[in-house]
């Protein structure tokens, strides 16, 4: 494998020659059969600390791990889940490619913060899918909050995945290497017929700059934004807004979470109940069956 490509055909985005110390981390991270985006999320981290103190890795210790969660913390004012994440990528270098065991112990993780997630009410996700700034993204926003996907299982979607026979969409290798279905509605379907007879899309579904990647998340993330800014939405949004749409809609509609739990590819229960706090205590089953069938979500009820 070349030292700067990871495993199916993520590049490593690096101007200078990859480095023995992180190379062995990237063979570390593969033959434990890390996801790409693990890969390159810890490899961003651990380069990050490296450039704080303008020292390799290999030799910085505790003293330095514990000022820098310092300056993360108080002078960055870093948010939990991205503090989280440089710990873990630490851990994980220090722990497993450097063997410097007794070192974990003084890398503590920060205490997770318990939020409700925004919920976006059906007249805001149609708003928001017609304030698309182009074709291709209400494709893309609708086939999310029309199947619950995770957006970077959304960018992975090839066009075989797509069963119009079953009227089921295959997930390969989602979140936790796990493959599922999810059902595929006829609206979503005839949806996504008239986008791949206007570009054509090969080999994936939803290609970004180059036909040969995938779309990033990092520009969904902006046409989301640009999208709920025109659509005037005071709510904060993100991709993963229409996963959890798709959730608590499907809720107000009388499906059964468990269910639910099935559809999102999650394995334990633990994001469910707080998703079902967010409903309204009025449930609008009428309205929300109209609205899932307007916009294609799948029919699960």
């Amino acid at each position: 494998m070349s030292n700067n490509t990871l495993p199916f055909g993520f590049s490593i985005a690096t101007a200078r020659k990859v480095t023995p110390l992180r190379q062995r981390m990237i063979d570390d991270m593969t033959v434990r059969n890390f996801a790409p985006n693990t890969i390159l999320c810890y490899l961003k981290q651990v380069t990050y600390f490296s450039r704080y103190f303008g020292k390799s890795p290999d030799r910085l210790g505790p003293e330095e791990i514990r000022s820098y969660q310092i300056y993360l913390a108080k002078e960055r004012k870093v948010g939990i889940s991205s503090r989280t994440v440089a710990v873990s990528a630490l851990r994980f270098l220090y722990h497993v490619t450097l063997k410097q065991h007794r070192v974990i112990e003084m890398i503590p993780f920060p205490k997770q913060e318990y939020q409700l997630p925004v919920i976006l009410s059906p007249v805001e996700v149609l708003r928001l899918l017609e304030a698309a700034r182009s074709f291709s993204h209400q494709v893309i926003f609708s086939t999310m909050y029309g199947t619950g996907l995770r957006v970077s299982e959304a960018l992975h979607l090839r066009v075989p995945d797509l069963d119009s026979q079953r009227m089921m969409i295959r997930i390969e290798q989602g979140k936790g290497h796990r493959d599922r279905y999810v059902p595929l509605s006829p609206k979503l379907l005839e949806l996504l017929r008239t986008y791949w007879r206007k570009l054509r899309p090969q080999p994936w579904l939803f290609p970004g700059q180059f036909p040969t990647q995938p779309l990033s998340r990092e520009a969904v993330s902006d046409a989301i934004a640009q999208a709920s800014e025109r659509a005037g939405l005071k709510k904060h949004v993100s991709p993963h807004s229409l996963r959890h749409a798709y959730a608590v809609h499907l809720l107000e509609a009388g499906t059964d979470i468990r269910k639910i739990q099935l559809l999102l590819g999650h394995r334990s229960l633990s994001i469910l109940p707080e998703l079902k706090s967010c409903r309204p205590a009025r449930e609008m089953t009428a309205h929300v069956r109209a609205f899932h069938t307007h916009v294609g979500m799948s029919r699960c009820v």
